[in-house]
């Protein structure tokens, strides 16, 4: 199969796209699902967070509340559990749309084994989660040429990605390094509670 001819090809490209990355940091500007619009906004998930947490520690007032559930409301109540609040909806609503589509392309019969992605996923793949791995340059090698779904060498039971080098080479990549990689980078003061709180470590799963 021919290489896809929006696909990003080496390092140079990689290494640019990257400069790119750290020039700009609007929520906005980065993960945007291909073909998939938009589903909420930071403010609104921010507000639906603080909302559920709200409800779970009311949800009967004619019993005494425990020290606790006060603890716990004062908490919410401070200036910087709003601003954590407010960060963790900004990062959900950033890589909600990446992570959607890295499921699709792994659990569905979208693509069989051994199959090379679109090229409209391709060029989602290699710009939103290869070019943050934090070995994409060994990754890609002598060059890149395309993107494959197929089993993991030693998990025959998982599907990952592959990244299809020029000299028909191939070799698996972790989206999830890619995405706690991207993660630490532009978020680096929230990083660390927020991959803690929605990476499954146990599973290897986000959310």
């Amino acid at each position: 199969m021919a290489a896809a001819p929006l696909l990003l090809k080496g390092i140079p490209r990689l290494r640019s796209l990257r400069l790119q990355q750290q020039s700009g940091s609007s929520v906005s500007g980065f993960l945007i699902s291909a073909g998939r619009p938009s589903v909420c906004t930071a403010a609104e998930l921010s507000q639906s967070l603080l909302q559920s947490q709200s409800q779970s520690l009311s949800h009967d007032d004619a019993f005494p509340r425990s020290a606790k559930d006060a603890l716990q409301r004062s908490r919410m109540d401070s200036p910087d559990y709003r601003k954590w609040k407010n960060r963790e909806a900004e990062i959900l609503c950033d890589i909600e749309p990446i992570i959607s589509l890295t499921k699709e392309i792994l659990h569905s019969d979208r693509y069989m084994d051994g199959e090379r992605l679109t090229a409209e996923h391709e060029k989602a793949v290699v710009e939103k989660l290869l070019a943050y791995h934090p070995h994409s340059e060994d990754k890609i090698g002598c060059g890149l040429d395309s993107i494959m779904v197929d089993r993991h060498p030693q998990f025959r039971c998982s599907r990952c990605l592959f990244v299809v080098r020029t000299d028909g080479g191939w070799i698996d990549f972790s989206y999830q390094k890619c995405l706690r990689a991207y993660i630490h980078n532009k978020y680096p003061s929230h990083a660390e509670s927020f991959i803690h709180k929605h990476y499954k470590r146990g599973r290897g799963k986000w959310f």
